[in-house]
C-alpha cells in the first residue's frame, strides 16, 4: 500500500470515528445533509475523506448486527457502560473486520488499538484489543491477508 492510501485511509478512520462518535450521542433526522455539513468542516475536500464515509455508511446500515457482535464478545461487560470514544473505535473495526474483505483484521485490529491511544485513555487499548482479538479469532479467515 502506498505512503499516499495509507495516509488517505488513516484520515478516513479518524473522519469516521469522529462522525460515529457524534452520531452516537445525537443521530441526525437527515442524514446526507448531516453528512455534508460535516465533511465541509474537513480540512481536506470530501473526496479525501470516500473510505472514511464507506466506513460510516457501512456502519450505519449494519449498526444492529455490529453492536450484537460487541455485546457477545465484551464478557462482563456492560453494553450501556462503554464509553462513546471506544464504541466508536470498535464499530469502525468490526465493520473493516467483516465487511471489508480486502483489509486484513489484524490491520484494523492495529488502526483501532492506534486511535484508542489517540482519543481514549490509556486503559482502552486492552478493552478494544480483547474485543477485537475475540472476534478475529471468530471470522473463519487469515487474519494477516485480505481476500
Amino acid at each position: 500500500m502506498s505512503k499516499a492510501l495509507f495516509a488517505r485511509r488513516r484520515d478516513g478512520r479518524v473522519a469516521a470515528l469522529q462522525y460515529l462518535f457524534s452520531w452516537s450521542l445525537n443521530t441526525p433526522t437527515d442524514l446526507a445533509d448531516d453528512l455534508r455539513v460535516f465533511f465541509e468542516g474537513m480540512e481536506q475536500p470530501r473526496e479525501h475523506y470516500a473510505f472514511g464515509e464507506e466506513i460510516i455508511q457501512g456502519v450505519i446500515l449494519h449498526c444492529a448486527d455490529i453492536d450484537s457482535r460487541i455485546r457477545a464478545l465484551a464478557q462482563n461487560w456492560e453494553f450501556e457502560r462503554i464509553a462513546k470514544i471506544d464504541l466508536a473505535i470498535l464499530r469502525v473495526a468490526i465493520f473493516e473486520m467483516v465487511h471489508r474483505k480486502d483489509i486484513p483484521p489484524v490491520v484494523s485490529i492495529n488502526e483501532a488499538i492506534d486511535l484508542s491511544k489517540q482519543f481514549s485513555n490509556a486503559d482502552a487499548k486492552r478493552f478494544i484489543n480483547g474485543i477485537l482479538d475475540r472476534l478475529k479469532d471468530n471470522l473463519g479467515r487469515d487474519a494477516r491477508k485480505a481476500e
